[in-house]
């Protein structure tokens, strides 16, 4: 049997305290984002999504 390492597993020596503090860093950059994309939406949601529109089917 080969021995296989899955990319989702973690390896025996990773810390799970620092891989804690890594998804609450994240969590916390998720949030100030979408913060940001609420505080726009409430002051000009139309251009807001103006910005996706396709214009002439491009």
């Amino acid at each position: 049997m080969s021995n296989q390492i899955f990319a989702g597993a973690p390896a025996p020596d990773d810390d799970p305290i620092e891989a804690a503090g890594q998804v609450q860093a994240r969590t916390a950059s998720i949030d100030s984002l979408l913060d940001e994309i609420d505080s726009v939406l409430e002051t000009n949601a139309e251009a807001f999504v103006q910005g996706f529109v396709q214009k002439g089917g491009q």
